[in-house]
């Protein structure tokens, strides 16, 4: 009787989990099965609300259901990975998030996530690459006069930024470690505020990303002095890259890539991963990009969990050397 009852549970369990098996594809083939909700940590109108909302018509039309941005600014972002991983592990909520998802963790006491036990990567979207750019009257072209200079005088060059801890600070953190230079760091709400007290010449530089700065630098309002990316940017060929500039294989871009909850269902995770290396193939996407400085990234899964993971170590080291505060 005793033996009978046990292979009879042991049948009930793994039916059940015959049942949850064979349910994941069927939940993956259905999906989705609803509008899915794209979280952003920012304002509408900027770089990653355009990056969300090109990759969302894309995805909308492979996938058959609206993508509709909401947007959830606020707490360095930490409001909007919040309300991601608090929804449901379904796929119908995403976010498209930046640098911050590696940021954060280490530097904030106590951590507000953990990248490994709150969401899943997705996939990655691209790349904008972070500026230096001055006001016309900075004595500076390029970035070894810059760094001549911050070297003559330690501490008399100021930068803005769009905030403290944003990824234009701790680029510029990182190439100030790099080159033994030290900048003094003025936090503004934002790259527009900053531009504008460059433009008023009440500071000399200013570090932000691309989008930002180009339509500016075209109307000859202020001159970019370096890109802190790998390569020259395609619309800004004129500007050096740091690599270039004697320090071969520096980098500080802003990347960008979709998260979802942890929990969300391997299947759906692919399919949901196919559909975006699809979208990042379309011109128009690719335009998209374009517009607001960057490069589409594609990749695999991996990839983009490895990036998380090296970005965090690679702040973290930051963080603890210059002892910046959120």
């Amino acid at each position: 009787m005793r033996n009978r009852v046990i292979k009879a549970l042991a049948a009930a369990v793994l039916g059940i989990g015959a049942s949850v098996a064979l349910a994941q594809p069927a939940a993956a083939q259905d999906y989705p099965t609803k509008p899915v909700r794209i979280i952003i940590a920012f304002k509408a109108g900027g770089a990653v609300d355009t990056v969300a909302r090109t990759v969302g018509q894309a995805l909308q039309q492979s996938l058959g259901q609206p993508f509709v941005v909401e947007y959830r600014p606020g707490g360095a972002t930490n409001i909007a990975v919040k309300a991601l991983i608090e929804a449901p592990p379904d796929g119908h909520t995403l976010m498209l998030t930046a640098n911050n998802a590696a940021i954060n963790p280490v530097l904030f006491t106590p951590p507000p996530f953990d990248p490994d036990k709150d969401f899943v990567p997705v996939s990655m979207v691209g790349r904008v690459p972070v500026v230096i750019a001055a006001n016309n009257s900075f004595p500076a072209a390029n970035p070894g006069e810059l760094i001549k200079m911050a070297k003559d005088k330690p501490g008399s060059i100021s930068f803005g930024s769009p905030g403290n801890a944003s990824t234009p600070h701790l680029a510029v953190e990182l190439l100030s470690s790099a080159a033994g230079i030290k900048l003094r760091h003025i936090p503004y709400q934002g790259g527009a505020a900053a531009l504008n007290d460059l433009m008023g010449n009440h500071i000399p530089v200013v570090a932000t990303n691309t989008l930002e700065v180009a339509p500016l630098a075209s109307a000859g309002k202020v001159k970019v002095l370096a890109a802190l990316s790998a390569e020259r940017i395609a619309s800004m060929p004129q500007v050096p890259t740091m690599s270039e500039s004697g320090f071969p294989g520096f980098e500080a871009t802003v990347w960008y890539g979709f998260i979802a909850p942890k929990g969300t269902p391997e299947p759906v995770t692919r399919k949901l991963h196919a559909a975006i290396q699809k979208a990042l193939a379309t011109p128009d996407v690719q335009v998209r990009m374009q517009q607001v400085g960057g490069v589409v990234t594609p990749g695999s899964i991996d990839m983009f969990a490895n990036l998380i993971r090296a970005e965090r170590e690679r702040y973290a080291k930051l963080i603890n050397e210059t002892g910046i505060k959120p």
